[in-house]
């Protein structure tokens, strides 16, 4: 009877993930026919998913109206480095924090969840003021400063979680064998914190490359600008926007995040396997 009962829940449950798929995946499905599809099917009353003349134009365009690959190269600088700073700033406060059992660490990880509420609009102003003070208006390092301290509290809270995964006893065991505290954190810890180091560096790379907000209000001059600025171009000054050039450029622009995504994705299912394996 269970069985019986069981068998039309799961089908509820595959049919309820199969509608969320299709949810999340239609508006990037519109984005990719938006994008290949020539002016006159673009103004067409009866739009169709494929395009009946598939043509490369749109990207002609959107790189001919817009410095795409400047942009891009400045979205990439500061994902790399903040990401890449966060981590190594985020990693040794999380190896304390998850083994120091104390009132300050917890205070530290409540404080931690507690900042992920702030929203943006709450500390640009302030924020602002900081960065003019120090003279990093309108500079990608600025902007890079900014990402790293808005992306540090989650690496922290997803770093400590690794943290209390490996568990102590290897590094006790490493202690009892001579490895001093150094050592054992290189030899021992480190490698089983691998893959959500990256996991990591990869959700943060992906939150500085789609940010938009602080990038708009920070950043002045065209040849600064990162790619989600840039993409604010193709709208004209009532609002009415290029769409052709924008969803080709919005398309070259969603493939890093997609491609990093997989990447995350094989990472965290291959450090939960190695966790497995190793404890």
């Amino acid at each position: 009877m269970s069985l019986r009962t069981s068998r039309p829940a799961r089908a509820g449950q595959y049919l309820a993930l199969l509608c969320y798929l299709v949810f999340l995946a239609f508006p990037f499905l519109w984005l990719i026919s938006t994008a290949f599809k020539p002016a006159r099917e673009l103004g067409s009353l009866h739009p169709t998913w494929i395009p009946d003349s598939p043509t490369l134009e749109n990207f002609r365009q959107a790189f001919d109206e817009q410095p795409l690959l400047r942009a891009a190269g400045n979205s990439l600088t500061v994902a790399l480095c903040a990401s890449l700073i966060a981590v190594v700033i985020a990693t040794p406060m999380a190896y304390v924090m998850a083994r120091q059992r104390s009132r300050l660490a917890t205070a530290a990880t409540g404080w931690v969840v507690i900042s992920q509420a702030f929203p943006f609009v709450l500390v640009i102003i302030p924020l602002f003021l900081v960065l003019k003070n120090l003279h990093l208006i309108n500079s990608l390092f600025g902007l890079i400063m900014v990402y790293v301290v808005w992306s540090l509290p989650f690496a922290l809270w997803m770093l400590v979680g690794y943290v209390r995964a490996v568990p102590a006893e290897l590094e006790e065991a490493a202690s009892v064998d001579g490895a001093g505290r150094l050592r054992t954190l290189v030899s021992v810890t480190a490698p089983l914190l691998a893959p959500g180091i990256v996991a990591t560096a990869m959700f943060a790379f992906i939150t500085a490359w789609n940010e938009f907000f602080f990038a708009l209000v920070l950043l002045k001059s065209p040849e600064k600008q990162t790619l989600p600025v840039i993409l604010t171009h193709f709208l004209g000054a009532e609002g009415v926007a290029d769409l052709g050039p924008l969803a080709a450029a919005a398309f070259l622009a969603t493939i890093p995040s997609l491609v990093i995504f997989a990447i995350i994705q094989r990472r965290i299912t291959g450090g939960m396997l190695a966790g497995a394996v190793k404890t």
